[in-house]
């Protein structure tokens, strides 16, 4: 205002409106710079936004907001960088766009257990490039001490790698993967009991493109409760039943000495039971029953149906030596399985293999099987021929073999193969322990942030104790399931990578979370079926909504006016 009453009070009269009026521009412009003016507009709400998640491209993300809509709205979940909004909960987006149909995914993807949110919406995966790791993997958790264990997978890669498991501070296995990856399979035996944690390792040149971790805990060897029946003595009852009591499982035995006569004798067991008849008593303390096909054959009526009964209640396995022509018909479901007699001729041993066989001995082999309903595989000769079998019957197993001396192996130097040949078998057979209290985790990559669900069976503690290392613990209220009420589940949000350990009543259980920069490959697999399996976006209304936007104008129209009205004011003062 003072520049144009200056202007206007000024001798010189010539040219006065135009030194007012720069005057004015130049006051009206510092006035636009301090307070710019606001314009309200009523805009329709979008219907499609972008969720950024780590691992996104950015050449992806600009090839995105070019085929979309301009002002599409994007959001970056989990961190903030500067230069993105933050969207802390999926159920956020539909407060902030009440129309919204499409959400854009770029990079990881969201965490598994958060996609029933998005449920009515399209979701659109554009997953991160991942050229090297770990797609899929598969192990035990909870290993016993002394079985076989294997970890296998898929593995991708440009080029042929190495992929390697360590363990007990050691290399275990390998395998070599061609160009473009492919599935693995490696195994190790454990040696002592508690929780490890080993390595799988993939590699070119002896560079390390990829590590994980693979957490488990070693459980002991659980003792079993064993009935040996043998019609005669024999080297094969004497060295398994030894076998069998040196890994501490309970073993009595029963072996025919002549008509009418047995010897009973009894291995890590406190008492002992009557061993002359097959009683419900006896099957509901014995977990397996081992015979050889002239044992079966004597038994009466009574005991073969006592012996049916508790293999249907799933409180029993039946192994089989079938060293006869024929199955005796004692043994349970006996009609589901064949013998196949051999050539007088082969009378050379025959190399055997089963799946995780330390190396493929060699026995003689008088029949082998042939396969019938509900007939599954154990180990097989040359040119696949079936030689152990096991099927299902009721809750239980029955199982047939035709090896009927392994114990050459012993002598020969073969204690693995024997170990790993009856190991296999036993294992098998060994019945259900559904009634034993649990804790185990559904969600099989937690991560720290991320929702993961403790489920508890048979317990009846109110609370779940929950903690990592030696962190403060937390309690949990366990809520029953309305259609299982021995299962109860308890969400849980983990904080910190690293064991933590449930505890429900009595019942312990340790689980492992991983950083969230391991095995993000399968969690983003899991991620993407978790999108696959939603169902059809929902249908909206015809008429859109809108919204109201206050944008403020530019203060730089504020400083061009006042260049221009202060530089007419300079210039006019010259002439």
């Amino acid at each position: 205002m003072a520049l144009a009453l200056a202007a206007w009070r000024r001798p010189d009269t010539r040219r006065r409106l135009l030194r007012i009026g720069a005057g004015l521009a130049a006051v009206g412009g510092l006035w636009l710079v301090a307070f710019p003016p606001t314009r309200t507009q009523q805009q329709p709400a979008s219907q499609t936004a972008i969720v950024l998640t780590d691992g996104y491209s950015p050449d992806g993300l600009r090839q995105l907001l070019r085929r979309v809509a301009a002002g599409t709205p994007v959001w970056r979940y989990g961190t903030t960088p500067p230069d993105t909004q933050t969207l802390t909960n999926l159920p956020a987006l539909r407060q902030r766009l009440p129309q919204l149909r499409t959400v854009h995914v770029l990079g990881r993807g969201l965490p598994a257990a958060d996609v029933p949110t998005l449920h009515g919406l399209q979701v659109v995966a554009h997953p991160a490039a991942q050229p090297v790791g770990f797609r899929a993997a598969a192990w035990s958790r909870q290993p016993e001490l002394g079985q076989p264990w294997a970890v296998e997978g898929y593995c991708s890669a440009t080029d042929p790698i190495w992929v390697s498991l360590q363990a007990a501070g050691a290399l275990r296995d390998s395998v070599r993967l061609p160009a473009g990856g492919g599935a693995f399979r490696l195994r190790f035996t454990p040696k002592a009991e508690g929780r490890a944690v080993y390595s799988l390792v993939a590699r070119r040149e002896g560079k390390v493109l990829a590590q994980e971790p693979l957490p488990l805990e070693v459980r002991p060897t659980r003792p079993l409760r064993v009935l040996v029946l043998a019609a005669a003595p024999s080297f094969e009852v004497r060295f398994l039943k030894n076998y069998l009591a040196s890994h501490q499982h309970s073993v009595a035995v029963r072996t025919g000495v002549s008509r009418g006569v047995v010897q009973t004798e009894f291995l890590n067991s406190a008492t002992s039971p009557d061993l002359s008849r097959l009683t419900p008593a006896l099957l509901a303390r014995t977990e397996l029953v081992l015979a050889d096909a002239g044992s079966l054959a004597a038994l009466s009526g009574a005991e073969s149906a006592a012996l049916a009964q508790a293999v249907r209640a799933g409180t029993c396995g039946v192994l089989l030596l079938a060293d006869a022509a024929t199955i005796p018909h004692g043994l349970p479901g006996a009609g589901a399985f064949r013998l196949v007699a051999r050539p007088a001729a082969a009378t050379a041993p025959q190399p055997l293999s089963w799946p995780d066989a330390p190396t493929r001995p060699a026995a003689l082999l008088p029949a082998t099987l042939r396969p019938g309903p509900e007939f599954r595989l154990l180990v097989t000769a040359p040119h696949q021929q079936p030689v152990a079998g096991v099927r299902r019957l009721g809750l239980g197993q029955v199982a047939v073999t035709t090896v009927t001396e392994t114990f050459p192996w012993l002598l020969q130097g073969q204690a693995a193969a024997y170990e790993a040949y009856w190991s296999h078998l036993l294992t098998a057979l060994v019945p259900a322990t559904s009634s034993v209290p649990a804790i185990q985790l559904t969600t099989a990559w937690p991560h720290p942030d991320a929702p993961v669900t403790v489920q508890v069976t048979g317990a009846s503690a109110p609370y779940l104790r929950l903690q990592a290392g030696r962190t403060t613990p937390v309690q949990v209220a366990l809520r029953q399931d309305a259609y299982v009420p021995e299962w109860s589940t308890a969400p849980y949000w983990p904080t910190a990578p690293g064991w933590h350990e449930a505890q429900a009543g009595a019942v312990r259980h340790w689980f492992y979370v991983f950083s969230n920069e391991q095995w993000r490959g399968p969690a983003q697999q899991e991620w993407l079926r978790a999108v696959a399996s939603l169902g059809p976006a929902t249908t909206v209304s015809a008429a859109p909504a809108t919204f109201t936007t206050h944008s403020a104008w530019p203060r730089w129209w504020g400083y061009l006016l006042f260049l221009l009205g202060a530089g007419l004011l300079w210039l006019e003062e010259k002439l």
